[in-house]
């Protein structure tokens, strides 16, 4: 067994699966939240359906290991959109536990960075 691709399998799915279920909300749900966000910065309001792209088909990308590494970065600046539009005076602040304020966002985008430095690994649709 290829402990590292089976570790690329692991982050991916793991990555995926998370962000698909934010995807999801928003299909049932629409992105009107994530457009009067975007509004309120200046920005068209439709820009908002990129969140589909980000929440929905990357990471279906990333899950089936094709073409992973534009499914990571689409998921990586999909994350930075949100840390900037939501969470940006989090960014420097720790939460009551003692953690980084936006460690899970950290996790999805810093995760999503390594999806895209490294590859899907052998156990993808790509196989490499």
């Amino acid at each position: 067994m290829n402990n590292e691709s089976l570790g690329k399998l692991i982050l991916r799915l793991v990555l995926g699966l998370s962000i698909l279920l934010h995807g999801i909300a928003k299909l049932k749900g629409g992105v009107g939240p994530v457009g009067g966000m975007l509004a309120s910065h200046g920005v068209p309001a439709f820009v908002a359906y990129a969140a589909y792209i980000g929440e929905v088909v990357a990471p279906i990308m990333v899950i089936a290991g094709w073409h992973a590494r534009i499914g990571a970065s689409l998921i990586a600046i999909n994350m930075l959109v949100a840390i900037s539009l939501v969470h940006v005076t989090q960014l420097f602040t720790l939460n009551d536990q003692g953690g980084w304020a936006l460690e899970l966002q950290g996790m999805y985008l810093f995760s999503a960075i390594a999806i895209a430095l490294l590859g899907p690994g052998r156990y993808s649709v790509d196989k490499r």
